[in-house]
């Protein structure tokens, strides 16, 4: 770790967690993360009002953290990066008012920063620098896409996305028919993992027929296979027979990493890539890490995961990709870059 590399604070509030990440260069200095995860649990799901009551209350407490961790001055940083969308729109303003007051006080530079490429550069500080040309299949609450990327601080490719439900929202849609906590992607995934039987029951894979691939070859749709879960355990129910939680939880599971696997590996052969960025919170599912270095494996494509840590939202994704940005000299954000829930994927830096 040289002295010479940039130090990037990098905050993120897009959903419920309150991230402040330190990485200088590529090295990760500090990851605090503040989450409100318990207040939303009661009602089943996140109430933006709430995220954004937590962020305001949880940020200068974890900015401070943060800096305690990494041993430095908020005064040290070279500039200050921050998730500017796409979000809840309320928790994104909390965190780029708050990246906006710190970047002005300090008189440092401020990156707006896109959250899914943020998803997509984390990995540089586990592993170095991204390959020159990857797919990277981001798969959480929100979001479930493949993008081609040739170099992070240029832009990235979109080649699919969920047409419905994303991935994470199935799992925490399918957890609640199962009676799992919220969220459901770790509770399904340790269900599963505790004796559950991947082939109890054959669930549908959407979006995978031929007539769907000439159309839909590398998007994704998990709303059938959320319905088609709940129609099985309700009948089950409806008979007055025990519903087998954990095979549920392993099928469901096997035919959710079954489409992601399958899709992401045929938009590698397509592109010519021979690496695969796995990121997002569901990158974190023990399954679809053992099915994609398998199913990889064979067809000659290396995978690159982070830590299940760096997977969730936080703060050390933004600051990694407002290294590379910085590094790679590209001009910062204006002082009054809005919040832009919507924000395009294409879109890496809100200029």
């Amino acid at each position: 770790m040289s002295k010479e590399e940039p130090l990037i604070l990098g905050i993120e509030t897009s959903c419920d967690e309150t991230g402040v990440g330190i990485v200088r260069g590529q090295t990760l200095l500090a990851d605090a993360i503040a989450s409100s995860v318990e207040e939303h649990a009661r009602f089943g799901g996140v109430v933006p009002e709430v995220a954004s009551r937590a962020h305001l209350e949880a940020m200068v407490p974890t900015i401070r953290r943060a800096c305690e961790t990494a041993g430095i001055k908020p005064a040290d940083v070279d500039a200050v990066a921050v998730t500017s969308g796409p979000g809840l729109a309320g928790a994104l303003l909390v965190g780029v008012a708050a990246a906006k007051g710190l970047a002005l006080s300090l008189d440092k530079p401020l990156y707006g920063v896109n959250h899914l490429a943020a998803h997509v550069a984390v990995d540089t500080l586990e592993h170095g620098d991204l390959p020159k040309g990857c797919v990277a299949m981001l798969v959480s609450g929100g979001h479930s896409s493949l993008l081609a990327v040739e170099d992070i601080t240029e832009g990235v490719t979109p080649m699919g996305s969920t047409i419905d439900d994303a991935a994470g929202e199935a799992f925490d849609k399918v957890a609640r028919v199962l009676g799992l906590p919220f969220p459901g992607g770790p509770y399904v995934d340790k269900a599963a993992q505790d004796g559950g039987d991947r082939a109890y029951v054959r669930f549908p894979r959407g979006l995978t027929s031929q007539r769907d691939l000439e159309r839909h070859r590398f998007d994704f749709s998990f709303s059938g296979l959320k319905t088609a879960v709940a129609r099985w355990v309700e009948a089950k129910r409806r008979d007055g027979e025990d519903v087998p939680v954990n095979h549920v939880a392993a099928a469901f599971q096997e035919a959710v990493c079954d489409v992601l696997t399958r899709k992401a590996i045929d938009a590698c052969k397509d592109r010519g890539f021979e690496h695969l960025l796995i990121g997002g919170g569901v990158a974190a599912n023990s399954r679809l890490r053992q099915m994609a270095e398998e199913r990889c494996s064979a067809a000659g494509i290396a995978v690159r995961v982070p830590r299940p840590g760096l997977c969730t939202d936080n703060g050390a994704m933004v600051a990694a990709l407002g290294s590379e940005l910085v590094r790679a000299g590209k001009a910062p954000s204006p002082l009054g870059l809005p919040a832009d829930s919507s924000m395009p994927i294409t879109e890496v830096l809100n200029k």
